[in-house]
């Protein structure tokens, strides 16, 4: 298994990893929405807003995950993790986390100080991420499940410091999405 910086050449084959693999676990319309979703990112971000890790096998891309830039109030160099895709073939391998660790070492080496995403926290609690109450920091939108806003500090300090609300990449700012 080989991690590293997705490339131009890797969009369309990621918007179809994202597609499928979600079309698979949530339905083909979700599947849509979130290859919508990626491909909006990958091609109307700022290059200084995303950052993009595959992780793949025999040449193969068989995971991807994104980090988008989040912006507070207070001067804090902070980011979103989001969306990840594992090939359904390669779940339960643990290449989701392994892609996880490897993007979060990149971010950190590049000063980043805080992260986010909003999803399952018994799979990311895995890799260190925690609650983050919406007093501390406000996710972009109302969330359906605010248990599932979660973050980490990259520096070793805590998440307790009032952020106020966050606001998202242009390709989140959509309520589909929280």
């Amino acid at each position: 298994m080989k991690f590293s910086t997705y490339s131009e050449s890797d969009r369309q084959e990621i918007e179809a990893l994202f597609t499928r693999t979600f079309s698979d676990s949530e339905g083909e319309s979700e599947g849509k929405l979130i290859g919508h979703l990626v491909h909006e990112l990958m091609n109307g971000t700022e290059t200084d807003d995303l950052f993009g890790f595959i992780a793949t096998e025999q040449g193969q891309i068989v995971g991807c995950i994104f980090f988008t830039r989040l912006s507070f109030g207070s001067p804090v160099k902070a980011f979103m993790l989001s969306p990840v895709a594992v090939d359904t073939d390669h779940q339960g391998e643990g290449v989701g986390q392994k892609l996880i660790h490897f993007g979060i070492k990149r971010l950190r080496e590049l000063g980043v100080e805080l992260i986010f995403t909003y999803g399952d926290p018994n799979y990311y609690s895995k890799v260190s991420f925690e609650h983050v109450p919406q007093e501390v920091a406000e996710a972009p939108f109302k969330l359906a499940h605010p248990e599932g806003w979660l973050g980490q500090s990259l520096g070793g300090g805590s998440l307790e410091l009032p952020l106020g609300q966050a606001c998202c990449v242009e390709a989140f700012n959509d309520p589909r999405y929280w």
